[in-house]
């Protein structure tokens, strides 16, 4: 599990920097206004498409299966393997033809308004992307059941990489204007799934997987697949729905200069509670969030399901029981100081990584206090991460699935209440809360069916790295104190995030080892010091 978490966390580090070299290409050459807003719910199709099957339903209801498949019939588990792949892309395949139909006729009948035509344009261009990305997310599920993460983990930085490119060279090098060199970017999300699912070829093969067409859909294992997955698609994927619905509710609540400041309800004027930007605002403090979350939370979980799902299927229960447990401790060793990081640097982080061409200083105020309520969501966020894969683990998705139900629900109504007070950062403090509220709900069923020995150690390793965590934010903060008579500036900026964030991390560690926390093994290496 550390081996493979560590190799998971190292190409995700390298994907995650490429991606916030993606996030400043865009915040320069797009700025945080309307056609950002755009490039948003465009690209929010395929990319919940690639977390629900990247990191969601169908990898996870693959791999438990597959392993099981792997120890009683090699032959079988490849066939399995083919079926699913080719089950995927001629479903997904009919999906995105209906999808480009819908989007043309509301073209045609409906939209009145340009901004309506970005958004529409520049999603039928990207829709295609959705049958790449998916099918590379099956190959990656493939692959790690076989226990390689590094081409899996390496796939993102292509995208990252095919999108930097577009940005740079379409604005800088041919001068293209930012309402065209939108669409140049959105074709190169096609080639980029391209070269995504050539990687992954590769590597099945030297397994002795050929992905060939296959129609085994009347085999047990793949029915079995099936009924994992119409639940395991709410289930993991809660938070993804839920930041989804915080972007269309934010667009539809948003006054602009071709909607107004009002609009009527009933008869009756309202006043919009946000403004044009809030979709960016969000888009941009997601990233942020989500950099330690993708990381650390999602390579934890990434690395230990594989191990749950062979002690599942094994059926050693007091391995499994072991594992979860360590899962959870993982995921607190790592969520609460990435949340104390977050609120220590974020103004700062913003400021040096985005604030520059069409991203200006309203833009970072606007985005840090979003920010501000999404960070106090990362412990939670990082453990519905194990704890969902824990039931998937043992082939049961309808539990994460009706905890899910439950946390979108209560999220739409807190979104609609909230707004009214808080603005776009009422978005993010519902969507943090309800993080927590689809943990509690699944550790609590845990503990049902295991005992409370799921949470053995638990208490004394949140205790500790809370510790660990308040030294690390006091010496930051103390440090960022000390440079407040440093001149203003970009240079001067980067030169406090380049010394606070490494000093922040070595504090920690430093108070991790001498609080003997056991978890440090998941950073440091070395044999863990086992709490009792």
């Amino acid at each position: 599990m550390i081996k493979g978490f560590r190799q998971i966390a190292g190409l995700t580090t390298i994907s995650r920097v490429f991606g916030m070299l993606r996030d400043m290409a865009f915040a320069y050459f797009l700025g945080a206004a309307g056609l950002m807003d755009g490039w948003v719910i465009a690209f929010k199709i395929p990319n919940l498409a690639r977390r629900l099957f990247g990191e969601g339903a169908a990898s996870s209801s693959l791999i438990p299966v597959y392993s099981e498949q792997l120890q009683k019939d090699p032959e079988a588990a490849k066939k399995l393997a083919c079926t699913v792949v080719t089950v995927i892309f001629l479903l997904l395949a009919g999906i995105v033809l209906l999808g480009e139909g819908v989007i043309w006729g509301y073209y045609k009948i409906f939209s009145i308004l340009p901004s309506t035509d970005l958004k529409l344009a520049l999603s039928g261009i990207m829709l295609p992307y959705t049958i790449l990305i998916c099918v590379v997310a099956i190959l990656a599920g493939i692959l790690n059941a076989h226990r390689h993460f590094a081409m899996p983990a390496a796939a993102p930085i292509v995208l990252n990489i095919f999108i930097i490119s577009s940005l740079c060279i379409g604005g800088w090098g041919f001068r293209i204007e930012p309402g065209s060199l939108v669409f140049i970017v959105a074709a190169a999300v096609l080639v980029a799934g391209l070269a995504q699912l050539f990687m992954q070829l590769q590597p099945l093969r030297k397994r002795g997987i050929y992905i060939r067409p296959a129609w085994q859909v009347r085999s047990e294992a793949f029915r079995k697949i099936i009924v994992l997955m119409g639940p395991m698609i709410l289930g993991l994927t809660v938070t993804q729905i839920n930041t989804l619905a915080d972007d269309f509710i934010a667009l539809w609540f948003s006054g602009s200069p071709e909607k107004g400041e009002v609009f009527l309800l009933f008869g009756r004027e309202i006043r919009y509670p946000m403004w044009e930007g809030a979709v960016s605002q969000l888009f941009y403090s997601q990233r942020l969030y989500q950099f330690p979350l993708g990381v650390l939370g999602i390579s934890l979980a990434t690395a230990i399901f594989p191990v749950m799902s062979a002690e599942a299927a094994r059926k050693d229960f007091d391995a499994l029981i072991r594992t979860i447990s360590r899962g959870i401790r993982g995921a607190v060793f790592v969520a609460l100081p990435a949340t104390a990081g977050l609120l220590l640097v974020r103004n700062l982080a913003i400021s040096v990584i985005f604030e520059r061409g069409q991203f200006t200083g309203s833009d970072t105020t606007l985005t840090a206090g979003v920010l501000f309520f999404y960070s106090f969501g990362l412990c939670g966020f990082f453990m519905q991460q194990v704890v969902t894969r824990a039931f998937y683990s043992m082939q049961d998705s309808k539990m994460p699935a009706r905890s899910a139900l439950i946390a979108v629900c209560v999220n739409i109504v807190l979104n609609l209440t909230l707004i009214w007070f808080m603005g776009t950062a009422g978005l993010a403090i519902s969507t943090a809360m309800c993080s927590y509220l689809q943990v509690v709900i699944l550790i609590s069923a845990l503990r049902r069916r295991f005992g409370s020995s799921i949470l053995d150690g638990v208490l004394t390793v949140l205790v500790k790295t809370l510790a660990a965590t308040i030294i690390m934010y006091t010496v930051g903060k103390c440090f960022l104190y000390l440079c407040r008579g440093l001149p203003d500036g970009t240079g001067f900026d980067v030169l406090r995030l380049a010394v606070v964030v490494p000093l922040a991390a070595g504090v920690y560690a430093l108070a991790a080892k001498l609080l003997r926390i056991e978890m440090l093994s998941l950073l440091a290496g070395g044999k863990a010091h086992q709490e009792h």
